[in-house]
């Protein structure tokens, strides 16, 4: 494969029709661009857009040692990487405080949980993070924003390929990643297989991490301004949950007897704990050239995801019980659940520019429409205890006990049909823009009667290009999601939960230098929440408000063969109590650098390093027995990380080590009881051949 190096990771991106990550072998800068694809379904670049917004490319994930999808969000501002530790079931990852749903070139990927597999990052060109409300452009969500990420497509090249993987752990991974005209096509068809399987275990002796990924892809290009690419991925997993839910006392308080639990420890049962999973997701996406000024655009997609979930761990009793007895004993709960989803989902748009008199439109007028099953099958039982200072397996229900409990849970179907238009105006060093949709949502639990909810949208921003780069810029963004069930003191349909944001910034592109600077500040309230426990005399039970107020620096910036990204993020956010979000840090920060040699005897050479500050955080409940606040803090945590690559040829050989001095930190610990340790040292190298 032939490779570009790009600047740092607020800079650049992929353009998605030609693959200009691929085009030639010397050194391009692409210009700080996403793609009509991307996050904001435009490729204004991030210079002038009036919305904070984060990439990270593949070669970030190279660079900087990501092995999955939250790790790739550990040099982003506005983010908190693995918020619960460690996982293997999934990637959970907030912004600016809050849940976030997960995109995939366009569409929503992720619903319900744990019945996917998480994607894998070699299959990715880059990861995006739109901060703040974007119901304007997606339709039911989360005001903390999206995560959207863009699938490697088919380009015009001839190239490829082969990396193996070994690290710590026993990890061991094979990848490729083909792409080639289509003979007898003329170059107006191109093919792209991504292809890797990976067998590896993790920090956690009997939890492994094995995965087969295989994903073709074909573009077509039958006429001038036509361009249709299908994209394939079947992905499988089979992993245990790396979460182990240790108890508070024996991590973050002491044990009766000054015991400690291992971090590492295993609370499950060798045998019955699995994570095994498997997607298939087929998607075409299309673009008509109608005019030189008029373009049709299309995305549409079919998945079908399931899994296998079984798990033992340390029973809860509940808010302020304690979980383990003076010996370390505590009942054990062994839990079953097969698990679906399946999506049928489109976005089919217009894209017009136009002026009239001074000012130039690019207007955006679409609907987007999705259709998605999720169905939950559980089972649940107590069996037996364990003690979590030396556990002893065994004694645990066989399968056929533990199903003849299962409940089956009716299947949900959520129905959702959004009308959007959007315009962005320019006039000489002014850009405005203004959104507005129509979102009309159905939700359905098995045969009762549907929850229907209709919401409208709405967004504006503008910025102005001053002298020396600098673009200073305001935005007014909402969002809804859609909440079932009925309100017990108006017997009435409970309301979605609504967002808004104020953010207001300044981007800054240096003169003479590959960079963008970025400071934003933002006010964010969320209504509509569950009534506070302290709220007495309530007229609804949805009362609730939360605020999240924070601050943001990104600096990305290149001068001659270094690459610098500096991160710093703060949030002071309320939950409706009054009390910080649960397991939400005030403050991170981050800063990464890698120098390219590329004359002299060190030519190819390349060596990098990064730190990662986390700050506390503390989750917050009311005790069952007493009745008193019940207030967990944990410390903050700083890790280093390290690459250090050479390229000879056709050859490039790497090693990264992430948590370089395999520091042994609490992500958080929940006031229900348990506590999530975060990822250990790991240490990868790998040898590629590219040609």
């Amino acid at each position: 494969m032939l490779l570009i190096t790009f600047p740092t990771a607020g800079l650049r991106a992929q353009e998605a029709a030609a693959g200009a990550d691929q085009g030639t072998a010397e050194e391009i800068v692409v210009t700080a661009r996403v793609g009509t694809f991307g996050a904001t379904k435009s490729q204004t670049p991030i210079l002038e857009t009036a919305r904070s917004l984060s990439v990270e490319t593949a070669q970030d994930f190279r660079d900087k040692g990501f092995l999955n999808l939250d790790d790739a969000l550990g040099y982003t501002s506005g983010v908190t990487p693995e918020p619960f530790g460690f996982s293997t079931r999934g990637d959970f990852s907030t912004v600016r405080g809050l849940d976030v749903p997960e995109y995939r070139d366009n569409l929503q990927f992720l619903f319900g949980f744990y019945n996917n597999p998480r994607p894998d990052l070699y299959t990715l060109e880059q990861v995006e993070v739109l901060k703040g409300p974007a119901s304007v452009l997606y339709g039911a969500g989360s005001p903390g924003g999206i995560i959207n990420v863009v699938t490697k497509r088919p380009y015009a090249d001839n190239a490829g390929e082969f990396v193996v993987e070994a690290g710590n752990f026993d990890r061991f991974q094979i990848a490729t990643d083909l792409n080639g005209f289509i003979p007898g096509t003329g170059e107006t068809g191109m093919a792209r297989l991504v292809a890797l399987y990976r067998d590896s275990g993790t920090q956690i002796d009997e939890v492994n991490d094995d995965k087969l990924v295989i994903a073709p892809s074909f573009t077509a290009q039958p006429a001038d301004g036509t361009t249709i690419t299908v994209l394939a991925n079947y992905t499988e997993q089979k992993t245990d949950a790396a979460h182990q839910f240790y108890p508070v006392t024996g991590t973050l308080l002491p044990s009766a007897d000054g015991r400690k639990i291992d971090r590492t420890e295993y609370l499950g049962e060798p045998g019955f704990n699995r994570y095994d999973s498997e997607s298939l997701a087929i998607t075409l996406i299309a673009e008509q050239r109608l005019t030189d000024n008029i373009a049709l655009e299309g995305v549409g997609r079919y998945v079908d995801a399931q899994s296998e979930y079984y798990q033992s761990w340390p029973g809860f009793a509940g808010a302020g019980i304690p979980r383990i007895d003076a010996d370390g004993n505590a009942p054990r709960s062994f839990f079953l659940s097969d698990r679906r989803s399946e999506q049928i989902s489109f976005d089919v748009r217009v894209r017009a520019d136009f002026e009239t008199g001074a000012l130039q439109h690019e207007v955006l007028a679409g609907i987007q429409y999705q259709d998605v099953l999720t169905d939950a099958d559980n089972a649940f039982t107590r069996l037996g205890a364990i003690n979590v200072f030396a556990p002893v397996y065994g004694n645990a229900p066989s399968e056929a006990a533990l199903r003849a409990l299962q409940f089956n849970s009716p299947t949900n179907y959520v129905e959702e049909t959004g009308y959007y238009l959007n315009n962005q105006m320019t006039a000489g060093n002014v850009i405005v823009t203004l959104g507005l949709r129509l979102d009309q949502v159905e939700n359905r639990v098995g045969g009762a009667p549907a929850q229907e909810d209709d919401a409208a949208s709405f967004s504006a921003g503008v910025l102005y290009k001053l002298p020396h780069g600098i673009s200073p810029y305001a935005s007014y963004a909402e969002s809804f999601e859609p909440v079932t069930g009925i309100d017990a003191l108006t017997g009435e349909q409970l309301k979605p939960q609504e967002g808004r944001q104020y953010e207001i910034g300044i981007k800054w592109q240096p003169e003479g230098i590959d960079g963008l600077v970025t400071i934003a500040a933002f006010d964010i309230e969320q209504s509509n929440l569950p009534n506070a426990q302290a709220l007495f005399g309530a007229n609804t039970q949805q009362e609730g408000i939360a605020k999240i107020r924070g601050a943001e620096f990104e600096a990305n910036v290149r001068i001659g063969g270094l690459n610098l990204d500096a991160n710093v993020s703060y949030l002071d956010t309320e939950s409706p109590e009054g009390r910080r979000l649960d397991s939400i840090p005030d403050f991170t920060a981050s800063l990464f650098g890698i120098y390219r040699f590329t004359e002299g005897p060190l030519s190819g050479l390349r060596l990098g390093g990064g730190v990662r500050h986390v700050a506390g955080t503390e989750s917050t409940d009311i005790s069952l027995l007493t009745g008193d606040l019940i207030r967990y803090v944990t410390n903050g945590y700083t890790v280093g990380d390290a690459v250090i690559g050479y390229e000879v040829g056709k050859l490039d050989f790497s090693v990264n080590v992430r948590n370089l001095t395999n520091e042994d930190y609490l992500t958080t610990c929940l006031a229900r009881g348990d506590c999530y340790p975060g990822e250990r040292r790991s240490i990868v190298a790998s040898a590629a051949y590219r040609f």
